[in-house]
């Protein structure tokens, strides 16, 4: 559960071994190259780039895939690649073309089929187009410009203006109808049409290749990837350097590598100039942390990796929004039958942890407040001596809410502290952990009268903004850094802010329960009004409408679990963004990737 440590890693040698290198480097998949020249990655016609995704899509999207070629020996990727998409950009330029003359036809058909004269003929006026409303046509009237109404229906006068300029005051803008008349278009938009069933058959000649290009769009890719990376070697006549980063437990792979193949290598550690990518390793119950955090943004090298924290936390309030034990339960179920599908992809075996940790701490909080489709138990039964907690407590329920924002925005504040080096870059965090707690004991102070909190609130208040002023900017100049001090006492009003933000888990989840409770209601209701039909209109209302509710609630817990971590946790916690580490690899998943 940390940032892995990077070392820039340099290899030089002859010229003439330079793709072998890339090759083996591509396949170990660790190194991630810094680039030694200027020049961009763009590549010839003839090499294969990324686009071969793209035109496997295309390929796939056609609805009558011709029958398919087995004989690799007829087989030319790239030019398969090519040619499927130029077909793709030609079908789109049609397209496009066929819905611009079915718009323009469409604009000009009230006003007739029709040729514009020339300027010399019309003595250098031109027509003015105009669909008026009828209210508006006294507008049209009382303008000095020659016009004529051609053609009226129930809402529009359809009205020719003929003038030099474009008259200014119109009540509505002109249409555009360009400089072709309808038959001309309609000529066009059936050549068009022919056109675009002759790319089609091309597109349906090209599915014939379908599955040998599926096979080998790994190594086009591959290709391209390589191809890029030899742009950013520095390479002579003679000899070439390449230069990367890499995990330091791959440091020793990389050096006997380069022992046999006559490479020379050289490894040192990042300097604090340098820029190293972040790559954050976690055990794989708790790997879809990384991807929930790398969602919004990729700490920098030298923060921390939030990704644990950033797991159970989300898992948490997931649970508090949804709140229900019977919507765990059908999720339960949907993801039991979804579970060996998902153990066929590298992230769907990724997100499996998480997705059950939300269900069952659901499942949990569900028990605790009672709720089980908008049902509470009876106090004697088992499932009812769970029920601890009552989501219509409204003093309660916001003061649990507020408790976890608090000890949620303290703890990014003390990992925050943590993870700097020198003393004086730690008291700011540390300040702000003495402002929020200060505050939050003066706030229940009075509320509790066994226990004097106002004295040691108001202090740890007194002492959290003095290491806030002192020790926002410590290397400035004392007025300088007074000043930087007293703009940073500015987040005093972010905090309560970001801490009230909480109160959302406590709100989204008696809306998600009181919903449940409606359409319960709503169902009893009906059945006892009509009896026998009744039930039938009853069971649709419960169906859809806590399909409706457990719908509406994951998605509320999803995006505000997430809003909770990645806006208020990370604004607190994570003041230094980063860049991914992003290895030179094979398309397949390795090692050093997971």
């Amino acid at each position: 559960m940390s940032i892995v440590t990077m070392h820039k890693v340099t290899f030089i040698g002859i010229t003439a071994d330079r793709e072998r290198l890339l090759t083996d480097l591509q396949q170990m998949g660790c190194v991630q190259i810094i680039s030694l020249t200027d020049q961009n990655a763009e590549f010839a016609e003839t090499v294969p780039t990324a686009g071969a995704r793209e035109a496997l899509l295309f390929l796939q999207a056609y609805p009558q895939r011709r029958r398919q070629v087995l004989d690799k020996q007829r087989f030319n990727a790239v030019n398969v690649q090519q040619h499927t998409l130029a077909v793709r950009n030609r079908l789109r330029d049609l397209e496009d073309e066929r819905d611009f003359l079915l718009k323009r036809i469409q604009d000009i058909r009230p006003w007739g089929d029709f040729v514009l004269p020339s300027l010399q003929q019309m003595g250098e006026h031109r027509l003015w187009f105009y669909a008026v409303q009828h209210k508006d046509l006294s507008k049209i009237e009382a303008s000095a410009s020659v016009w004529e109404v051609i053609r009226r229906d129930n809402r529009l006068c359809y009205v020719i203006v003929v003038d030099k300029e474009e008259p200014l005051d119109m009540p509505v803008p002109r249409i555009h109808l360009g400089s072709k008349s309808r038959h001309e278009l309609e000529a066009r938009l059936d050549e068009v049409e022919f056109i675009i069933e002759d790319v089609q058959a091309e597109r349906a000649y090209l599915t014939r290749w379908h599955d040998l290009f599926s096979h080998d769009l790994n190594q086009l890719e591959d290709r391209a990837v390589c191809e890029s990376a030899a742009t950013q070697v520095y390479t002579n006549d003679s000899a070439f350097a390449l230069q990367g980063w890499a995990p330091a437990e791959s440091l020793a792979t990389l050096e006997s590598y380069a022992k046999e193949q006559a490479f020379h290598f050289a490894a040192e550690a990042s300097k604090h100039e340098d820029n190293p990518p972040t790559l954050m390793r976690n055990p794989s119950w708790l790997a879809a942390g990384e991807d929930l955090v790398t969602f919004y943004m990729t700490p920098g090298y030298r923060t921390w990796d939030p990704s644990s924290v950033t797991f159970v936390s989300f898992v948490i309030f997931f649970a508090m929004i949804l709140s229900d034990a019977g919507y765990a339960t059908v999720m339960a179920l949907v993801l039991l039958g979804l579970w060996k599908k998902m153990g066929d992809s590298y992230s769907g075996r990724r997100f499996r942890p998480l997705m059950l940790s939300a269900v069952m701490a659901t499942l949990i909080f569900g028990m605790l407040v009672g709720s089980y489709f908008g049902v509470t138990p009876s106090d004697a039964s088992w499932p009812g001596k769970l029920h601890v907690l009552e989501i219509s407590d409204t003093e309660r329920m916001m003061m649990i809410s507020v408790v976890i924002g608090i000890f949620h925005i303290v703890l990014a504040n003390a990992m925050n502290a943590y993870r700097c080096q020198h003393w004086q870059d730690k008291l700011p965090s540390i300040g702000w952990i003495g402002v929020i707690c200060g505050g939050f004991a003066l706030a229940i102070g009075g509320s509790i009268s066994a226990v004097d909190l106002q004295t040691p609130g108001i202090a740890l208040i007194a002492i959290g903004a003095v290491f806030v002023v002192g020790f926002t900017s410590p290397r400035e100049k004392p007025l300088t850094r007074f000043a930087q001090g007293m703009l940073g006492l500015t987040k005093l009003s972010g905090a309560l802010g970001d801490v009230l933000s909480y109160l959302r888990l406590f709100a989204l989840g008696l809306a998600s329960g009181s919903l449940a409770v409606e359409f319960n209601n709503m169902a009893s209701g009906v059945y006892e009004s009509y009896p026998g039909i009744g039930l039938f209109f009853a069971l649709l209302i419960l169906i859809f409408g806590h399909a409706v509710n457990l719908l509406l609630g994951i998605t509320s817990g999803v995006i505000h679990g997430l809003r909770l971590n990645v806006i208020e946790f990370f604004n607190w916690g994570l003041t230094e963004e980063g860049t991914l580490y992003k290895p030179f690899k094979k398309a397949e998943d390795n090692l050093w990737n997971r």
